[in-house]
């Protein structure tokens, strides 16, 4: 069990109080010491004695408060400092005493507030301007690529080359599917938050998948906690976003692997590790290095909600590639496999609704995807 710090104040009067007593008995003792020793000469080392013991005590004093006080203040200044100078990175070191220790908790905690309004303000800004660029690039590609496919079904009633005719409609046919994907990256959400039920939700798109067979070559289960609370959110856009974060596992799932999907009661904190799930033994230990995650300037500390995620056995991601994956037309596929769009929508869509979303790594030895949404509050 962790020991509890002392308080500054109790610190200080333990150390002074003891300081004065023992001043008070050398005092003493030196007063009788110098008398026995010599008593025509007795003030003379009486003075003598006490302004060395003056000295002495002046010096641990002052040991005693730049320890305690001045050096744990001077590096919580320098903090701020670095903070005030736009280095948002910096952290208080934690103190030995529970005043500064706490007043450089309160200052890390500023500090992380302040970078999760950067972060947030810098992430809106760039969904914003992208999706703006999506709309404009998705409206001057679609007009020439209709034509395309008029001069191709041309092309093919005049009889051109079948083997021609079947790789132009293929390549269409992909040019078309990335300009749909940017009209829904950049299609702005209309419909109204309302509570939407998450454990709901997430069977909903289990079962969707489970009924098409894309789970026949994998291992695929739910791991749905007890009293999921309501989340705001629209239900449809939810269901499709996590319907996308499964079908990624399966991608990266090798046969024979396994996927869950699960959601349950959380509280949200942005450098903690996730508690075991239901399913997993009493005993077993989940270490993992405590990371940063996205997080709002509307979560408060402890926010509750619900956390609903995708785990998988399949590769991973790796640390570096963690933010780029929800960026537009950044992938990990192979050339041709993947436009690069379909983790950025699902970024998209959960900012939309108010949440976060982010990658960790899995319990099955892959990547397991995130999504936090505060509790609805009726």
């Amino acid at each position: 069990m962790k020991r509890p710090k002392p308080a500054l104040r109790v610190e200080l009067l333990f150390y002074l109080t003891f300081l004065v007593a023992f001043a008070l008995l050398v005092g003493v003792a030196t007063s009788q010491l110098a008398l026995a020793i010599s008593p025509e000469r007795g003030v003379v080392l009486v003075v003598t004695f006490v302004a060395l013991e003056v000295g002495i005590f002046v010096l641990y004093g002052r040991s005693l408060v730049t320890r305690l006080v001045l050096r744990p203040l001077a590096r919580v200044m320098d903090t701020a400092d670095a903070v005030a100078d736009g280095d948002l990175e910096a952290r208080a070191p934690d103190a030995a005493t529970r005043d500064f220790a706490t007043l450089a908790e309160r200052l890390n905690r500023m500090t992380d507030r302040l970078l999760d309004a950067q972060s947030q303000l810098v992430r809106s800004e760039k969904l914003a301007s992208i999706g703006r660029l999506a709309a404009g690039v998705a409206h001057e590609v679609g007009n020439p690529l209709g034509a395309i496919g008029t001069y191709v079904e041309v092309l093919r009633r005049r009889g051109a080359d079948p083997e021609v005719m079947a790789g132009l409609t293929r390549e269409l046919e992909r040019v078309d599917r990335i300009v749909r994907s940017l009209l829904d990256y950049a299609r702005p959400q209309e419909d109204p938050l309302v509570p939407v039920d998450p454990d709901k939700i997430a069977r909903a798109a289990f079962e969707l998948l489970r009924a098409q067979g894309a789970f026949r070559n994998v291992s695929a289960d739910t791991d749905v906690g007890m009293h999921v609370p309501e989340v705001m959110g629209r239900a449809h856009v939810l269901e499709q976003t996590l319907v996308n974060l499964l079908l990624n596992a399966v991608d990266a799932t090798p046969p024979g692997g396994s996927i869950v999907i699960g959601a349950r009661r959380w509280a949200y904190e942005p450098g903690q590790s996730l508690p075991k799930r239901a399913s997993d033994p009493g005993d077993s230990r989940f270490p993992r290095v405590s990371e940063r995650r996205p997080a709002r300037v509307e979560f408060a500390d402890g926010q509750p909600g619900t956390l609903i995620f995708v785990a998988d056995s399949g590769p991973g991601v790796t640390p570096e590639d963690r933010e780029k994956v929800f960026e537009p037309f950044y992938t990990t596929k192979a050339p041709g496999h993947g436009t690069g769009l379909g983790l950025a929508i699902v970024a998209r869509s959960v900012h939309d609704m108010g949440g976060v979303v982010w990658v960790d790594n899995a319990r099955e030895g892959g990547a397991a995807f995130k999504l936090f949404f505060p509790i609805a509050i009726p």
